[in-house]
């Protein structure tokens, strides 16, 4: 079957046929991977490396971002399935269905003399267009990577340029903007193309904000022509169990930035705000997340020296029980040093 007959075929009986799939993360050494998958019982739906080669032969999206990781043996994000996964590549997306989701990546390369929210529209409009044309109307969870973040480009620092851009293209293409965001990522590579890489459901999930701090939708015209368009979590219930798509949480407290200069109590102040969301999420789901879930996080740290400041100060009851990525990356403001993520599912 040629990838335009699947397309038509898998959304022509999507909403009936589909399957409830819950996807899930791991960090996977490159050596291990072939069989690691062979005996996880799951199906790949997309793999990113931080500068590690991945095999060809493994039949998924796959992206490589230039996030030097700080620490420990190299490691993979793998994202898989339980049930079988369809990919197809339409324009610059190269997109991975499995049930209700849909898992996408796209890159784009910044033509020379144009800026970079003219990139961003144009790859958020394909996304949008494309998960609207499957039968995945609904963004869960979305990253974004460029180089250069806090660099000014005519007259504007360019993580604000990305804003404006990704604000054009959601307040113009998504239904219920701005209520219908998803919970987002935004950081600085080293070096390579605008990259995206995004999760879509069939149906909606519930976007969270955080007690401790102001939607960053919200945020006051201080922060950019465009306030930054994501939630702070995504909320995803199913039959089985709920998942807490968790957003790039920085030490801020309502709009303000806290503790410039200080890595230790940037972190901590993280963890707080952590704890307060994981706390909000538990409250508003009715199966609860509670307090043995299970969680998967990703710390982006700015100077790799501040790194055993940052370490200490993660040693926190909320995270070290869990698996956590180190890499080296640049944060949307200039005074943020330490930034993290994470997926939290109930046990």
């Amino acid at each position: 079957m040629r990838p335009s007959q699947t397309q038509r075929s898998y959304a022509a009986g999507h909403h009936t046929l589909e399957a409830t799939v819950r996807p899930r993360l791991t960090y996977v050494e490159p050596t291990a991977l072939t069989a690691w998958l062979a005996t996880s019982g799951t199906h790949p739906l997309a793999i990113i490396s931080f500068g590690q080669a991945i095999p060809r032969t493994i039949p998924c999206l796959t992206i490589r971002l230039d996030l030097p990781q700080l620490e420990g043996h190299p490691l993979l994000e793998v994202w898989t399935s339980d049930q079988p996964v369809t990919t197809l590549q339409k324009n610059e997306c190269s997109l991975a269905m499995s049930g209700n989701v849909l898992a996408g990546t796209i890159s784009l390369d910044e033509k020379a003399g144009a800026t970079l929210d003219a990139a961003t529209e144009l790859a958020y409009r394909q996304l949008l267009h494309h998960t609207r044309e499957l039968g995945f109307p609904y963004l869960w969870r979305v990253w974004n990577f460029f180089p250069d973040i806090n660099e000014e480009e005519t007259g504007l620092e360019r993580y604000r340029r990305f804003c404006v851009g990704r604000y054009q293209a959601l307040e113009a293409s998504l239904q219920n903007f701005p209520s219908a965001l998803p919970a987002g990522t935004a950081v600085g590579t080293r070096s390579g193309p605008l990259q995206i890489y995004f999760l879509a459901g069939a149906h909606p999930a519930a976007h969270l904000g955080n007690p401790r701090q102001m939607n960053a939708y919200e945020y006051p015209k201080d922060y950019g022509p465009r306030s930054p368009s994501f939630a702070r979590a995504t909320l995803c219930s199913s039959e089985s169990v709920p998942q807490l798509f968790i957003a790039g949480t920085a030490s801020v407290v309502g709009h303000t930035s806290r503790h410039v200069g200080c890595p230790i109590e940037q972190t901590q102040e993280i963890v707080h705000n952590l704890r307060t969301l994981i706390e909000h999420a538990d409250s508003v789901e009715p199966k609860g997340i509670g307090p043995s879930h299970r969680a998967i996080y990703k710390v982006y740290v700015r100077n790799p020296d501040q790194l055993i400041s940052i370490r200490q100060a993660l040693r926190d009851p909320l995270l070290n029980s869990s698996p956590i990525l180190l890499l080296q990356g640049d944060l949307c403001r200039r005074e943020l040093l330490v930034e993290i993520e994470g997926l939290v599912t109930s046990d």
